[in-house]
């Protein structure tokens, strides 16, 4: 899905509170997808479908995206809950509504557009409704940035006009299965936060665009190179600890969540540099620790019922650990040739750490085929 390079729902708090973020972040090389957010991506597609095309949840059944699939799990944890959700929302069932619109500001904010995932109309009440199918952090619907990005957008975009015209009110809805929360807000308060957005985005345009630090940054894909959190952790670095007065402790005991956000931020940047074969420094990647696996799992659980062990805890074999404590038992070696040991991806290290770095095939074989054509 296309979003704008200057500011979308998602970033609309951050660029209000930060307008000199927009020409850091546009620097930044573009961050790998995660499986939370293949998952989001799925649910998110498939609910629109279940919508859109009057199908049930269990239709769309064995959908892929990226490597995850719809199966029963997802679909009693999230989609019914959603769903169900939307009863609450329109008992009657009179709501008319749309899916997945494109909206956007046209002249008033060229270039600014985002994709709103639900919006309705219930008699004089405009509805802005977000899934959100993370289990992360709870998403409040009052003020919400994001929403009322997607409201004031929704207003001036000829396709969706229809929600807003003559209504009294306007409800922000986050569902965030099982939860569901809801605020009522006016048309003028929408045309508020159209006009701070405005006056952001017109600063985030110019050169010297200010940076500020704060809440927003949490979600900032540039603050490991932004010089408000670097020169925050300078700072904090030369400070003597046993000089600091009791109030200067709690102010910086206050700022140790935003220093741990730049710290990851700062690591999941330099693995993804030298994910992608850039050199960070002697900085290197080395595998995870390896886990025991099952080589092959129907051959582990007729050797392990042959041994007269309980090889299921349901809905999975019991893991090599757990079968090498019940064997011992009785006395009995787990063969080597039904286990192996498989590392679940890379982690940073410093060149002076023992383990040989990864080797990058990928890259490698890639550069030379550059050169061959």
């Amino acid at each position: 899905m296309q979003h704008s390079r200057i500011v979308g729902g998602s970033t609309a708090q951050r660029v209000i509170a930060c307008p000199g973020s927009v020409a850091l972040v546009d620097k930044m090389p573009p961050s790998p997808s995660s499986s939370y957010a293949n998952e989001g991506t799925l649910l998110h597609d498939t609910i629109a479908d279940v919508l859109d095309k009057n199908k049930p949840p269990e239709f769309y059944l064995g959908r892929t995206h990226e490597g995850i699939t719809l199966d029963e799990d997802l679909i009693e944890r999230k989609l019914r809950p959603a769903l169900a959700a939307l009863d609450e929302i329109d008992p009657e069932g009179r709501m008319e509504y749309a899916v997945e619109s494109r909206v956007g500001f046209g002249d008033y904010l060229p270039d600014v557009f985002g994709s709103t995932d639900f919006l309705g109309r219930i008699g004089w009440r405009a509805v802005v409704l977000d899934w959100k199918f993370g289990d992360g952090i709870p998403v409040a619907a009052e003020e919400n940035a994001q929403l009322m990005f997607y409201a004031a957008a929704a207003m001036r975009t000829d396709a969706t006009k229809w929600v807003f015209e003559g209504v009294e009110e306007i409800e922000l809805i986050i569902v965030q299965p099982p939860s569901v929360k809801r605020w009522v807000t006016t048309v003028e308060r929408i045309k508020a936060f159209e006009a701070d957005l405005k006056a952001a985005v017109t600063r985030a345009l110019k050169p010297d665009a200010p940076l500020k630090a704060g809440d927003h940054c949490k979600w900032c894909a540039a603050k490991p190179v932004c010089p408000v959190m670097t020169g925050a952790v300078d700072r904090l670095l030369a400070t003597k600890l046993d000089a600091l007065p009791v109030d200067q402790i709690a102010h910086y005991l206050d700022q140790v969540p935003l220093v741990e956000d730049f710290i990851s931020g700062l690591q999941a940047l330099a693995l993804q540099m030298l994910t992608e074969g850039k050199p960070v420094g002697d900085w290197k990647l080395v595998p995870k620790r390896a886990t025991r696996q099952w080589a092959d799992e129907d051959k582990a659980v007729a050797f392990l019922s042959s041994a007269g062990v309980e090889a299921w805890a349901e809905p999975k074999a019991i893991t090599p650990a757990v079968a090498d404590k019940a064997l011992k038992k009785l006395k009995i070696e787990l063969p080597a040739d039904l286990v192996v040991a498989v590392s679940s991806g890379n982690t940073l290290a410093p060149g002076n750490d023992p383990r040989p770095a990864v080797l990058q095939i990928g890259h490698t074989l890639k550069k030379a085929m550059a050169k061959i054509q």
